[in-house]
């Protein structure tokens, strides 16, 4: 058993990882500042103008800083960014995505696409907030297909201009962030036509709004109103009629048009020109993970704190009620969901530090760049979609005092609702990450749309479709944990947890590789051999997120010093695998990976450990770190909010 002594303080300082500094910063300014404390039945209005303000506060501080670079204030830290970010997010959802749309969207394009000339003018701006930006890449028409869009960018070489214009109301920007309130500039994902021949998706900033807040001319804003969630960020929507900016307004890094028109670029291909502009923008999907999960977290803390302290229904012969989470039940609803936080925060926690020591795709090489975006890719999707889950059986666990909005579960059910689809949509997403697979991120891959990855699939042998230039390859992974002779493995086994999963994530992806080659064996048309193995494909992403997941808390374990922590994430470990594997056992019996005894075993061991770690689960959730006053009153432990 895990040792009654133990302190959250420990645990937490491992779960901070390297840049806990940088969130015990963030907590500090948090318990420190009044405006950054929860409010709740705002109007709008109200709720946007105090969501600026505390925008405009964060611009002030280290937090704003740390993602830009050197020469301009900044001090380039792309995963204290993300740290603090992931903080800040404890506070308020809106404001979380309000400053990632200044700072993520609008100022990430401006240094990720753009040139040195388009840096040394608009970063620090952008920095300072003293250029509200917004981040103009979705329309109505197309959503997720963003190398669709039909927003136009003209090039004029008589006046050296581009006419940007919005051909129809299914090309208008939708959903925009900071477009219906507060913006002054977009980020627009515009169709360059120059010299009579589209090149393909390019991004320019336009003047949405002079400095006295007025639209500028040609440029037709409305206001999407109120939203399921996210109240305090003005979404709004834009057109544009013939609006004409200058040449250099065009972000150039990828793409560049002389003054007589001719067109530049260092990546030939347009489609693989494409995909490495939207690569470099991967740290959103990231941050929306990392805000996710702290969605996530806190509404656990809140869950188990209540938890311990409500009671219902007396047991024969007590006079008391029993604790909540004294049930077997409470805990098996909130338990898994907490250890598998704990999985996909380790997971997060190595993505943030990967790209961070790539320098955000500046020094990475291609293959590990590709890696890395699948990588955001699947934990986006994974991590988003466990955080609506774990926040609604949250709110359950809480009876009716969580549909209450004074105790926050309602308004992280409604802010994190969106996370799901936006900055990717989920199942889009796992598509992605299935091309990836399936492609071997090999040079090819940034030039294949969907029917060019079906095509290559086709003509490779199914076997080559699973090399990988990782150190180990799933198939050597397999071979390396595989059971032998006639053993019996333990299902606390980690080289058996190993060979589980490998061994599902090589089948479906090989299983999905040989139905298209069959579909497309006799001249088939690829986007029907596609369409016909979605099913599959998604399963073979999910499968290779599971078994990545895995892998990084299992690491996170071993590298523990800590013994009495490594104790308690060595049971939290447990409980993540075999509840995963208990979801997941059809799959495994179905496949002859699990026999009947041995899926009913995962039930009694998931059963076993929920009671085991029923003691720790007050610590599991205070070594998250969240400041007490971010916690509803139902909960706080009084005595520890600062007074300010």
């Amino acid at each position: 058993m895990v040792q009654m002594t133990l302190e959250a303080g420990g645990l937490r300082e491992f779960l901070d990882g390297r840049w806990g500094r940088i969130r015990e910063e963030v907590r500090a300014q948090i318990q420190e500042t009044p405006l950054l404390r929860p409010v709740h039945g705002l109007p709008t209005e109200e709720y946007r103008a105090r969501v600026l303000e505390q925008a405009r506060l964060v611009s002030q501080t280290r937090s704003a800083w740390l993602f830009f670079p050197r020469e301009f204030g900044g001090e380039e830290d792309m995963g204290g960014a993300l740290s603090a970010f992931e903080t800040i997010a404890l506070v308020d959802l809106s404001l979380l995505v309000k400053v990632g749309v200044q700072y993520g969207l609008f100022g990430g394009v401006i240094r990720r696409l753009g040139t040195e000339q388009h840096r040394k003018r608009y970063l620090r701006a952008a920095m300072t907030m003293d250029l509200p930006g917004c981040f103009a890449m979705t329309e109505t028409g197309h959503g997720s297909d963003v190398q669709s869009i039909r927003t136009t960018a003209t090039y004029e070489p008589a006046r050296q201009e581009f006419i940007i214009d919005t051909p129809d109301d299914d090309a208008r920007k939708d959903y925009i962030g900071n477009a219906a309130r507060d913006g002054r500039m977009a980020a627009v994902f515009a169709q360059l036509l120059t010299g009579g021949q589209g090149r393909g998706v390019h991004v320019f900033l336009v003047p949405i709004r002079d400095e006295r807040g007025r639209a500028c001319p040609g440029v037709r804003i409305e206001d999407c109103g109120e939203k399921g969630g996210l109240n305090g960020v003005d979404n709004g929507r834009l057109w544009f009629d013939q609006v004409r900016v200058p040449r250099e307004a065009l972000l150039d890094r990828f793409g560049a048009v002389a003054p007589d028109g001719s067109y530049t670029s260092p990546i030939a291909n347009e489609t693989r020109r494409f995909f490495t502009m939207l690569g470099t923008l991967v740290s959103g999907r990231v941050s929306v993970a990392g805000a996710g999960l702290s969605a996530a977290k806190l509404a656990l803390a809140i869950a188990v704190r209540y938890g311990l302290t409500r009671r219902q229904f007396r047991a024969p012969g007590s006079d008391r009620e029993v604790i909540l989470l004294d049930y077997l039940q409470h805990q098996r609803r909130l338990l898994p969901a907490l250890a598998t936080t704990y999985a996909l925060h380790f997971a997060q926690e190595a993505l943030v530090t990967a790209l961070h020591d790539a320098g955000d795709g500046d020094s990475a090489d291609e293959a590990e760049q590709r890696r890395l975006e699948t990588l955001a890719a699947g934990l986006k999707a994974v991590s988003t979609w466990h955080t609506t889950q774990t926040i609604q059986t949250c709110r359950e666990a809480c009876g009716g005092a969580g549909y209450l909005s004074v105790n926050r579960l309602t308004e992280l059910k409604a802010d994190t609702d969106v996370f799901t689809t936006f900055e990717g949509d989920n199942t889009v997403l796992l598509q992605l990450v299935a091309r990836g697979l399936l492609t071997n991120f090999r040079d090819e891959f940034g030039s294949m749309d969907t029917v060019g990855t079906v095509r290559y699939v086709a003509d490779q042998v199914v076997g080559a479709v699973l090399e990988r230039t990782a150190a180990r390859s799933l198939a050597q992974w397999i071979a390396d944990a595989i059971p032998r002779g006639d053993e019996d493995p333990n299902l606390l086994d980690r080289r058996y947890h190993e060979y589980l999963f490998a061994w599902r994530e090589k089948h479906v992806l090989e299983a999905a590789a040989r139905r298209m080659k069959k579909l497309m064996s006799a001249d088939g048309d690829a986007f029907t051999a596609f369409n016909a193995v979605q099913d599959h494909l998604l399963l073979a992403a999910r499968a290779h997120v599971d078994r990545v997941v895995l892998e990084h808390f299992d690491a996170a374990v071993d590298r523990c010093e800590d013994r009495d922590v490594k104790g308690l994430l060595d049971k939290v470990y447990d409980l993540y695998v075999l509840s995963l594997l208990e979801r997941e056992r059809a799959w495994f019996m179905e496949h002859g990976q699990l026999s009947g005894a041995r899926a009913k075993a995962i039930i009694t061991n998931v059963n076993r450990l929920c009671r085991e770690l029923r003691p720790q689960a007050r610590l599991l959730v205070d070594a998250f770190g969240i400041p007490e006053e971010l916690l509803p009153a139902l909960v706080r432990d009084p005595d520890a909010v600062a007074v300010s």
